[in-house]
């Protein structure tokens, strides 16, 4: 699944656009490496988001099309 679709679905991130915007400005790494929007996520990738000043740092759990807003923690673990 696509990077920018995957931190929409996951609610990481509330837009997919918003998704996209923060690729671009390098504030999103998979397994420390800066990735862009289209970037594949797999379970078990390590997805790095910078926040302003936090940083927020996650593992993928799960990868869904769909997920309903209550359950869509399940796609992930903070570390």
């Amino acid at each position: 699944m696509r990077l920018d679709k995957y931190l929409k679905v996951s609610r990481l991130i509330k837009r997919r656009t918003v998704a996209n915007e923060a690729c671009d400005a390098g504030r999103v790494s998979i397994n420390g490496k800066p990735a862009k929007a289209s970037a594949e996520v797999k379970v078990g990738d390590v997805i790095e988001i910078g926040f302003g000043t936090k940083s927020v740092k996650v593992e993928v759990l799960g990868i869904a099309e769909t997920q309903k807003k209550d359950e869509a923690a399940e796609l992930y673990k903070y570390l």
